[in-house]
């Protein structure tokens, strides 16, 4: 099936849910009049990783949710992106949503892989589950920045028959070089599409200031790059065959050539 896809690489406004939605509106307006089926947003792309204001905004998060939500309705498009979620246990949650057109989520993953470098896993609570969405296009799975480095969340995405995965990031220099790597070894290894959006811009963080570096990316199964943006603010949009997906693993069964009997996902 053909799937047109638009890419939102944008510079979050820091703490500020409503300059990134006014943002946001003209760009999902483009996206569904150049007819995309989807537009993706980075990881939290509503409020940045600000941790205090998080917290203490944690009410509000709900109504901008619901608004994203309602700009996916109005403008008939699938949005994907991260945004703080309080979580059962009352803590907040880096949250990946896939609205569908009519506004309602398909699907919700929160952040499984929590990156400790930075000590979000001082601020946010980890997800307990994985996320696979069923669209019209097929499988879809969800996945967050850090969530990259982990091949087996992909891996169990690809047996059970996805043929995209959505990847919010907000990956900094200096690691651009692990970035163009590991989103093209994930499609490769699983004979996926994958469409990774990442932040451009700067942010103040606890351990001093770091510089988004872009180049969100959407790569093919055999690991081509399919469109890939630079460091600058954009709305890249391609179309893509998810039949390819496929095809690719009807010619080389890298899946069914596993040995799992001799070690464990």
């Amino acid at each position: 099936m053909k799937l047109t896809i638009s890419l939102a690489q944008i510079d979050v406004a820091i703490s500020d849910p409503e300059a990134n939605l006014a943002k946001a509106e003209p760009l999902v307006a483009e996206a569904a009049r150049r007819r995309s089926d989807l537009v993706c947003f980075p990881e939290m792309w509503t409020t940045g990783f600000n941790w205090d204001y998080n917290r203490r905004t944690a009410a509000e998060h709900g109504r901008t949710v619901e608004r994203v939500a309602d700009m996916a309705r109005r403008h008939a498009i699938w949005i994907n992106g991260t945004m703080p979620e309080v979580s059962g246990e009352g803590r907040l949650s880096n949250t990946s949503f896939l609205f569908g057109p009519d506004g309602t989520p398909a699907a919700r993953y929160r952040k499984a892989h929590l990156f400790s470098y930075m000590g979000e896993h001082l601020h946010m609570e980890p997800g307990s589950s994985i996320s696979m969405a069923d669209t019209p296009w097929g499988g879809t799975g969800l996945a967050v920045c850090y969530d990259v480095r982990f091949p087996e969340l992909f891996r169990t995405y690809a047996l059970g028959g996805a043929k995209l995965a959505l990847l919010p990031a907000a990956f900094p220099h200096p690691r651009l070089e692990h970035w163009r790597v590991l989103v093209r070894a994930r499609a490769i290894e699983n004979q996926m599409f994958i469409a990774a959006v990442n932040q451009v811009g700067k942010e103040a963080l606890s351990d001093g200031a770091v510089t988004y570096f872009g180049n969100s990316m959407i790569v093919d199964p055999w690991g081509g790059i399919v469109a890939e943006a630079g460091e600058e603010e954009t709305l890249v949009t391609a179309t893509i065959d998810t039949g390819m997906v496929d095809e690719v693993r009807g010619k080389m069964k890298v899946l069914s050539d596993r040995r799992p009997d001799l070690y464990r996902l």
